[in-house]
C-alpha cells in the first residue's frame, strides 16, 4: 500500500486489544473533566430489552410509550431481525436525555452508556453451547479520560459502572442474536411472524404480557398457575420468560411445557381460517 493511500484510510476509535476481565485499562470520568458530557452530544445508543425496562420504569409510562416517544427501529441483521436505537433530541445527535447537569436518567442510563469508553464483544462459535465475551477500549478523539491517572481492571470498572448486572439480565437474549448469527444461512430467512414474535418479546412487554394472558396461550403452554400470575405482575421476570420463549420459538429449546397435542390442534384451526378465507 502507498504512503499516499494509507493516509486516505478512515481511523478507528477503537484500539485493536482484546482484553479479559482481570486486565487493566486507564480511563476515567467524572464532572470536573474537560469533556464532560461530549459523548452524549453524539449518540448512536442500541437499546437492549432490560435497558428500555429501566428506562420505561424510571419515566413512569408504559413499554408502548416509550418506544414510540424514545426509540428509532433498525436491522441488526441481512435478514431483518429488528433492533432499537434510543431517538436523539430533535434534529440533532444529542442524547435527548442531556441536561444541564449531565445525564438526567444516570441511574437507569444504558447498558451501552455504562461500558463507557469500553466496548463488550460476545461470539459464539459454531455448535458451541457457550458465547464468549472479551472487552476492547474505545479511545474518542473527544475523550480526556484516557489520560486521567486511574487503573482498574474490567471487571472492576463493569462492577462500579452496574453493568454487570444488566449483563445478566440481557444475557439469554444476547443469546438468542448470537445462536441466530452462529447458525448463519441453515435456519434460512426468518418469517414476518418469528420477527413479530422477536419484537413482541424483546422489547414489548406490555403486547408480550397480553400474548401470555390469552387463551390461546394457555391452550398451548402449560404455565403453573403461580409463575404465571408472578409473569402478570414482575416485569423482569416477564422479559426474561420472553428470551425463553424465543429460545423455544425460534431454536426448539423446549424449558416451557406444551400441552399434547394443542400445538397440533392450533395450527390445524389456523389452516382452517385460511382455507375459509381462500374460499370468499
Amino acid at each position: 500500500m502507498s504512503d499516499d493511500a494509507s493516509e486516505t484510510l478512515p481511523s478507528s476509535p477503537i484500539t485493536p486489544i482484546k482484553l479479559e476481565l482481570e486486565d487493566n485499562f486507564q480511563f476515567s470520568c467524572h464532572k470536573g473533566i474537560g469533556c464532560f458530557n461530549k459523548c452524549c452530544q453524539n449518540i448512536d445508543i442500541q437499546l437492549t430489552p432490560y435497558d428500555i425496562l429501566r428506562l420505561k420504569t424510571r419515566l413512569g409510562i408504559s413499554a408502548r410509550e416509550f418506544l414510540f416517544r424514545y426509540t428509532v427501529p433498525f436491522e441488526m441483521d441481512g435478514h431483518g431481525v429488528p433492533g432499537l436505537k434510543l431517538r436523539t433530541r430533535d434534529e440533532t445527535p444529542q442524547c435527548q436525555f442531556l441536561g444541564a447537569d449531565g445525564c438526567s436518567v444516570y441511574e437507569d442510563r444504558p447498558t451501552a452508556c455504562r461500558y463507557y469508553a469500553l466496548g463488550l464483544m460476545s461470539m459464539r462459535k459454531k455448535d458451541s453451547p457457550v458465547d464468549e465475551d472479551s472487552y476492547f477500549v474505545v479511545k474518542e478523539d473527544h475523550c480526556l479520560g484516557h489520560y486521567e491517572p486511574k487503573v482498574q481492571t474490567v471487571a472492576a470498572y463493569r462492577k462500579s459502572q452496574g453493568v454487570d448486572t444488566y449483563d445478566e439480565l440481557n444475557r439469554e437474549w444476547r443469546q438468542v442474536i448470537l445462536k441466530k448469527r452462529s447458525c448463519g444461512p441453515t435456519l434460512g430467512k426468518p418469517s414476518d411472524r418469528s420477527l413479530q414474535l422477536f419484537f413482541l418479546a424483546s422489547y414489548d412487554l406490555d403486547g408480550f404480557r397480553d400474548f401470555i394472558s390469552t387463551a390461546s396461550f394457555s391452550e398451548v403452554y402449560d404455565v403453573d398457575p403461580a409463575e404465571h400470575q408472578q409473569l402478570l405482575n414482575d416485569e423482569v421476570a416477564l422479559m426474561r420468560f420472553g428470551f425463553r420463549f424465543l429460545k423455544q420459538s425460534l431454536f426448539g429449546e423446549n424449558t416451557i411445557p406444551e400441552r399434547p397435542g394443542a400445538l397440533e390442534k392450533r395450527l390445524e384451526r389456523r389452516r382452517e381460517r385460511l382455507r375459509a378465507q381462500e374460499t370468499t
